[in-house]
C-alpha cells in the first residue's frame, strides 16, 4: 500500500510518477555527489527538471524541515529532558549542519512530488 503513494517516493529516494526509478544518482545523501539527480527517470522517463529554477521553491520545503527539527528537538531536549538552553544550542547547530544533505534531498523530492501524478505501474494479473 505504501509502496503506490506519493510518501514513498520521497521517503525511498524513487520517482514520484512510477515509484520505480532513483530519483538521485547516489542511494546516500551523506556522500560527495549528495546533489546529483537523474535528468529523467530511469525507469519511466519522468523529465525531473521541469523548468529553469524550478526547485528554487524547494527551499522553502527545506525551511519547513529546519523549522520542524528545531521545533521537536527543543520540545524533547529542553522541556521534557530539562537540559540547559546552551547545551541544547551547542548540539542543535552541529545536527543541522550534518542534516543539511538530507534536508536537501528530502526538498526537492517533496516539490517535485507536489506537481507529479502517481501512476504507479503494476504487473497485469492474468485470470483464467
Amino acid at each position: 500500500m505504501l509502496a503506490d503513494s506519493r510518501l514513498y517516493s520521497i521517503l525511498f529516494n524513487k520517482c514520484p510518477r512510477c515509484h520505480q526509478g532513483d530519483f538521485f544518482v547516489t542511494k546516500s545523501a551523506f556522500s560527495r555527489h549528495f546533489d546529483q539527480m537523474h535528468d529523467r527517470c530511469p525507469h519511466c522517463g519522468e523529465n525531473f527538471s521541469p523548468e529553469p529554477g524550478f526547485y528554487w521553491a524547494s527551499m522553502f520545503v527545506s525551511y519547513a524541515l529546519f523549522t520542524i527539527w528545531t521545533l521537536l528537538t527543543f520540545f524533547i531536549v529542553v522541556s521534557w529532558l530539562n537540559v540547559d538552553l546552551d547545551y541544547y544550542l551547542l548540539g542543535l547547530i552541529p545536527s543541522i549542519i550534518i542534516l543539511t544533505p538530507y534536508f536537501f534531498r528530502v526538498a526537492r523530492r517533496t516539490w517535485l512530488t507536489l506537481f507529479v501524478a502517481p501512476r504507479p505501474v503494476h504487473k497485469q494479473v492474468s485470470q483464467e
